[in-house]
């Protein structure tokens, strides 16, 4: 296996508030959604830097599609994987947490210094994952 991701997944409670969260208050493209003709298909796609595609998938479907048990644990679920963002300065972490905020985000960590010489803090989005917004100093960050 190749040491490459093409599609990160967040499992949603309601897709719709997922999508405007991301399209509308991050700014992240997406052709919206798709698939609803399908049971348990509806899903949308954002393309994101370096080929990447983020997706939204209620999380129902995750489970059918997976064969598993619907988790039902907010709290654990959101310290089960973090998402980092990664900007070119200390003011930047400051206006994508305020950006994050003021799209409905959840701050849940306010910016400030790192043990290891960086800035980052941290919110949560309306599904409660957790992104870190981080700015490290030894890490250039592409444009």
């Amino acid at each position: 296996m190749q040491p490459r991701l093409t599609v990160l997944t967040l499992g949603v409670d309601d897709l719709e508030r997922a999508v405007a969260f991301y399209r509308d208050g991050l700014g992240f493209p997406t052709e919206g959604i798709v698939g609803r003709e399908f049971e348990h298909g509806a899903v949308a796609f954002f393309q994101l830097a370096g080929g990447l595609r983020l997706a939204l998938w209620p999380r129902a479907s995750i489970a059918h599609d997976a064969g598993l048990p619907l988790a039902t644990d907010a709290e654990a679920r959101a310290t089960e994987c973090t998402l980092g963002h990664n900007v070119g300065s200390r003011d930047a972490v400051d206006r994508v947490l305020a950006q994050a905020r003021a799209a409905g985000a959840r701050v849940v960590k306010p910016a400030g210094d790192t043990f290891w010489g960086g800035y980052a803090g941290y919110f949560q989005d309306p599904d409660g994952h957790l992104w870190e917004v981080v700015w490290n100093p030894a890490w250039p960050t592409p444009a």
